[in-house]
């Protein structure tokens, strides 16, 4: 008898440990959610800025400060050309890493140019108060109600973007084509000498709607929408084909030969079905242990955080966890405060919320 306890016993302790890259359910944690503020309309990015406050767009045209401690939001600037087209407005927002001497911000959102959607990059400058003097370093992009990107983030003073296929999915593979892809230009909008074909800012390409972008363990890691099947976790990677339209996920039946002469880089991770992917960040904290060493990925689709644990060379995910589904509505982005606060905004489009969350 004694055996067979000791048996089922051992089971269950293996069964435990086996979770290499497995969905498991949403479980206790050591959290504690609140409200930050609200009465949001669709806020598209937040950014932990350099003076200790979040730095948000929301997708009509408005950039503001919001004071962590009290919620209060504060705008910088309306952009007036901002147009809002489906899915399309003000999104991706990137600070110049040297903000105290460099006080740039770099936005990307959609505008009207000439009867056409189009999609652009713009600098502006902090004085203290609002943002002044735009200048577009990169434009017309391709634009539609629907897959335009666009998160920003900077690594070593070079601008990634990615940019969506614009519901044209002849373009991701077309390296003549800025859409479908990530890009990578020097912070003045030239196209570095490195990158893997000269003159040509893209970075990878076979995208088709990539909406999250952090770099973290020396890795730029993106989130990105698939179609009914396959939204993705991806490691990019210089001059890598990431296969939309041919390749839906990772490389199956029929996919496997374009896989493999098509330099087909696979996805870390893929959900079918999708849950829509969105803004994202890694977290490396000790305020909440549970969540260290893991990307936090915000969703659209039953909606909810969750949690991606990576191995210890970060480049397989070993444990997923989820979290507030469907507390809050759609979930767009996520940010991390020095401390390990972690901070989500909606989109609902109807009283929007930033919530915070921190340790019990």
């Amino acid at each position: 008898m004694k055996n067979v306890i000791f048996s089922i016993c051992l089971l269950g302790m293996l069964a435990a440990c086996d979770k290499d890259d497995k969905d498991s359910p949403s479980t206790p944690a050591n959290i504690h959610d609140t409200v930050l503020t609200q009465n949001l309309s669709f806020p598209w990015e937040i950014v932990w800025g350099p003076d200790d406050f979040i730095w948000m767009t929301e997708r009509g045209g408005r950039v503001s400060r919001v004071n962590p401690q009290t919620g209060e939001a504060t705008l910088l600037i309306a952009i007036k050309d901002v147009k809002t087209q489906g899915e399309g407005g003000l999104l991706g927002m990137a600070l110049h890493p040297s903000f105290a001497t460099t006080p740039h911000v770099f936005v990307a959102y959609n505008y009207d140019n000439g009867g056409n959607y189009r999609e652009k990059i713009v600098r502006y400058s902090y004085n203290g108060t609002t943002l002044t003097d735009p200048l577009t370093i990169f434009d017309n992009i391709s634009a539609a109600n629907i897959h335009n990107g666009c998160r920003l983030v900077i690594i070593d003073n070079k601008l990634y973007i990615s940019t969506g296929d614009a519901a044209d999915q002849s373009l991701p593979q077309d390296m003549g084509s800025v859409n479908g892809k990530v890009l990578r230009l020097n912070l003045d909008g030239t196209v570095p000498a490195d990158n893997p074909t000269p003159g040509n800012p893209v970075w990878s390409y076979g995208h088709r709607n990539a909406q999250g972008l952090v770099y973290a363990n020396n890795k730029l890691y993106s989130s990105e929408h698939g179609p009914d099947s396959d939204d993705e976790i991806n490691v990019i990677e210089k001059g890598r084909n990431y296969g939309w339209p041919d390749v839906k996920g990772f490389c199956e039946g029929g996919e496997q030969s374009f896989c493999s002469t098509h330099n087909v880089k696979e996805p870390l991770k893929a959900w079918t079905p999708t849950i829509a992917v969105s803004g994202m960040d890694y977290y490396e904290k000790d305020l909440l242990p549970q969540w260290k060493h893991s990307l936090l990925v915000t969703t659209l689709k039953n909606s909810r955080l969750v949690q991606l644990k990576l191995n210890n060379t970060h480049d397989a995910i070993t444990e997923t966890n989820e979290f507030f589904t469907n507390k809050y509505g759609r979930m767009r982005d996520v940010c991390i405060s020095p401390d390990g606060k972690v901070y989500v905004c909606t989109s609902n489009g109807n009283n929007d919320k930033i919530i915070v969350i921190n340790k019990k």
